[in-house]
């Protein structure tokens, strides 16, 4: 090995192979510098508990997921989060109603919408597939049914929130915006004044039915 790392031998590489090489030796220094950070390593329960604490209950790992399988109640991330960008990738059984939930305190926080829109139990937009559960439904949004994947998206940072399904924007709200403070005085939330501006762990909800999460992860935002 030469100075600055370089190996001799090197130079007889074809230009296409050593600059593939050289990208590759550079690889997880790039991911570290992306800022994304697992929720999910597709093998264990580590970094989750029961909402409660503790082991988690009622959610296994099944086929690289994180399957709630029985009842058990909601699963939690070790951390908690205010200022973040994150993606995942879900699906439900015919007519399972779940969700996650992000900023949660107090038994609550805003809830990006998980379900089955055809044969679940919600009717109404704002308790369907992406929306800002029981705030704001989804818009142009084109969903996938039972037992396919979904690839979502959640921005929050200060008072902007934003989700994303299938590669659209279909949510867009400011906290405390008049827009905002309308639909939350509609809501069942009026009388929770943090709602939705704490950091809180990132919660699975348990509402009875097979749900699967995959591809789990998190950037924090300034």
């Amino acid at each position: 090995m030469g100075r600055h790392g370089y190996d001799a031998s090197m130079k007889n590489l074809p230009a296409l192979a050593l600059a593939a090489l050289l990208v590759g030796s550079l690889s997880p220094l790039l991911a570290q510098d992306s800022g994304w950070v697992n929720l999910f390593d597709g093998k264990t329960l580590d970094g989750w508990t029961a909402e409660k604490g503790g082991p988690p209950v009622g959610w296994i790992v099944k086929d690289g997921c994180i399957y709630r399988s029985e009842k058990g109640g909601n699963l939690h991330s070790v951390g908690t989060f205010l200022n973040f960008e994150l993606e995942f990738e879900w699906k439900v059984d015919k007519g399972v109603n779940s969700g996650l939930k992000y900023r949660y305190s107090g038994g609550v926080g805003p809830e990006y919408q998980v379900i089955d829109d055809v044969n679940g139990n919600e009717a109404k937009p704002k308790g369907q597939a992406a929306a800002l559960y029981a705030l704001k439904a989804a818009e142009g949004k084109q969903v996938n049914p039972f037992g396919e994947w979904n690839s979502s998206r959640i921005v929050a940072r200060g008072n902007h929130l934003e989700h994303w399904l299938n590669g659209k924007k279909v949510v867009e709200i400011e906290i405390g915006s008049e827009e905002w403070n309308q639909l939350k005085a509609e809501s069942k939330f009026k009388n929770k004044p943090d709602f939705g501006t704490v950091a809180g762990p990132i919660h699975l909800q348990d509402h009875g039915g097979a749900a699967y999460f995959r591809n789990l992860r998190i950037k924090k935002l300034d």
